[in-house]
């Protein structure tokens, strides 16, 4: 699969190209999604998913827009679906094309005439704009049906006797409020509404069939709009959340458009380069009082960590300084316990919690942020406060959760909060328990030591320049003297402060502590780590979370929840981490050419990686065919390469 600016996939009415998935998103957490064929997958997908409280409370209001059309005694069904024990509904045999260009538009062959449909959220609302173009040469009549399952997407509609069937009829609009206790949808069109509300059943999403998770979904519609189709002549149908769309369709259509169409750099920077910077805008949520980035598509949310990787290839790589410094503000703001907590909205789901190493990769996109002069302000007197607060946080008497050792070396022991990035739990049990002394977290320690070294004695505070002097200082010398093993020749994983005990494991962990600071390793043993990640980590998707062969490997990700959460760091491969590899790599040979090239070729085999159009996958298997899996979007698959090819390659 070659890699393209803006997505295009010729269909020709067979079902198979139309199952990949697209994502179109708003700016302010709002998105649609579906497959190509519109045929849900998921219970996530829809026409309009809202964010109800921006970034998230994101609830599915629109699912779908149950389409036909009439054409003198013909009539065509576009839409498809699938029902229990029988195939898909046919819809997707008139389809003929499908192209985010930048907007997702289909276009179907029906008899000697076409239909296209063009699809757009309105940026930073919580509506979508519907157009139709009837490409015929006589008139023809559009049946659309909205259905509705008004919840939030991480559940599932089934009928219910509670749902207000009112449906109240306006100049040119329809508004319906199904579930008192979320806003009123409005509709608008250009035809006329014949209401009949009704219940659509059993609707099944073979993904989450395949998760192992409750697969079946009944939907409300409030009835059916007629639209007359004119030759060539534009027709809308709109849905907004609690009031109408404030300005005309086209006007909201042609805005989103020419937003989308600015984050394409130019034809003189690399094709990677430009799908990858379209890609990275669907995380971005500048549009609403609290600026953030979603983790992933379509089911993640705001994750501190998250957000703290992906600031470079996001924000900083393409000159949006002043953005990354909103995000990092929000990011501050959520602290527990004088540490950063890893989800920063707490919902009932996800619990702010205090953690370890989002807030060490906190200094790292401040050491990123430096490099950029108009944040210098923002440095001092904002994020410089939050970095002294962590770093005194470090260094108080030992406690549950963090603490140094007598050398200097960070300890994180905590049975509740996640261990490092490697956070999958099966029944409760951390699938792969670090507690400890984990490489990474070192690594992150003694190079946010070394930044809020530099911005204090910038500033001229030596007190605090001279205490992070020295904690960088011993802590780099506690880990040259116990982190290398010989036997293998590559760091340990983790060591234990319970037992002594070491895990040799080998782990892409060194290598992030390699990228984050070299200043840990030894020439030679730099190279060893790059070499052993080559040999037994590296696969066209990204490195794996364990070498095959070691003990408790997993292959695949496959199956039910429990048993893919317990593959999610036993070898499953992540694609983020190819920065971490490209970086290393580039460091050891920064004017080798054929080195220069071979990150490239990594990077862009892996950009291939996922079913979402223009997308990177979260993960894959580790074993051949390397099948994605995981989030299907993920933010910071996308922003490690577009860092690494911006940053490291200077494309």
């Amino acid at each position: 699969m070659k890699v393209e600016v803006w997505p295009r996939v010729e269909t020709h009415g067979e079902l198979e190209p139309a199952e990949g998935e697209w994502l179109h998103t708003n700016g302010a957490g709002a998105y649609a999604m579906s497959t190509l064929a519109l045929m849900h997958t998921r219970r996530y997908h829809g026409l309009l998913v809202a964010s109800l409280e921006p970034p998230l409370k994101r609830y599915v209001i629109v699912s779908h827009g149950e389409t036909t059309v009439e054409v003198g005694k013909r009539v065509y069904k576009l839409s498809t679906h699938q029902f229990p024990d029988i195939a898909p509904t046919p819809g997707y045999r008139l389809l003929e094309q499908f192209a985010q260009d930048p907007l997702p538009r289909w276009t179907y062959r029906l008899g000697k005439h076409k239909l296209e449909r063009t699809l757009a959220l309105v940026r930073g609302q919580n509506s979508v704009v519907i157009q139709y173009v009837w490409r015929g040469k006589s008139p023809a009549t559009l049946f659309v049906r909205p259905l509705l399952p008004m919840r939030p997407i991480d559940e599932l509609c089934t009928e219910t006797a509670g749902v207000a069937q009112k449906v109240t009829l306006r100049q040119s609009q329809v508004w319906v409020q199904p579930m008192r206790n979320l806003p009123a949808v409005v509709f608008q069109h250009d035809g006329m509404f014949m209401g009949s509300p009704d219940w659509w059943r059993r609707f099944e999403y073979p993904e989450d069939r395949r998760r192992s998770v409750n697969y079946q979904e009944d939907l409300w519609t409030p009835g059916t709009f007629e639209v007359t189709l004119e030759p060539e002549v534009p027709r809308y149908v709109t849905a907004s959340l609690e009031a109408p769309l404030a300005t005309n369709p086209q006007e909201a259509i042609e805005h989103s458009r020419q937003t989308l169409l600015t984050l394409d750099p130019g034809p003189e920077r690399p094709l990677e380069v430009r799908a990858l910077s379209i890609a990275a805008e669907q995380f971005r949520v500048p549009s609403c009082k609290r600026p953030a980035v979603i983790a992933g598509y379509p089911w993640l949310g705001v994750r501190s960590r998250d957000t703290l990787v992906c600031l470079p290839g996001l924000y900083l790589v393409n000159g949006l300084v002043g953005e990354a410094i909103d995000v990092l503000r929000t990011t501050m703001a959520s602290r527990k316990d004088g540490l950063l907590t890893t989800h920063m909205f707490e919902t009932k789901t996800e619990p702010e919690q205090p953690c370890v190493d989002s807030s060490l990769w906190l200094f790292e996109a401040v050491r990123q942020l430096r490099k950029h002069e108009e944040a210098t302000q923002f440095i001092n007197d904002g994020a410089l406060p939050v970095l002294t607060q962590i770093f005194d946080r470090v260094h108080r008497s030992p406690e549950e959760l963090v603490w140094l050792t007598d050398e200097g070396l960070i300890v994180h022991g905590s049975e509740q909060a996640p261990p490092s990035w490697m956070d999958s739990r099966v029944k409760g049990t951390w699938v792969t328990p670090r507690r400890g002394l984990a490489v990474e977290i070192q690594a992150l320690w003694s190079r946010g030591c070394d930044t809020l070294h530099r911005i204090a004695a910038q500033l001229g505070d030596w007190d605090l320049a001279e205490r992070a002097r020295l904690a960088r200082d011993r802590a780099r010398e506690a880990f040259r003297s116990r982190f290398w093993c010989p036997e293998t020749n590559h760091p340990y994983d983790y060591i234990s402060e319970l037992d002594g005990s070491c895990d040799p494991a080998i782990r892409p962990n060194a290598l992030i502590a390699l990228s984050v600071d070299p200043e840990l390793f030894e020439p030679w043993q730099a190279s060893a780590i790059l070499a052993r990640a080559k040999e037994k980590l590296l696969t066209p998707r990204g490195l794996r979370t364990l070498a095959p062969g070691q003990a408790g490997y997993i292959g695949y990700y496959e199956g039910g929840m429990q048993q893919r959460r317990a593959a999610y760091h036993q070898g499953v491969v992540w694609g983020y981490l190819l920065g971490a590899l490209a970086r290393a790599a580039l460091r050891e040979n920064p004017d080798d050419f054929e080195v220069q090239m071979d990150v490239r070729g990594w990077l862009t085999t892996a950009m291939q990686n996922g079913p979402v159009l223009g997308q990177i996958a979260q993960v894959a298997s580790g074993d051949y065919p390397h099948q994605a899996g995981g989030c299907p979007a993920q933010a910071w698959s996308v922003a490690e390469l577009l860092r690494t090819f911006v940053s490291e390659l200077s494309a």
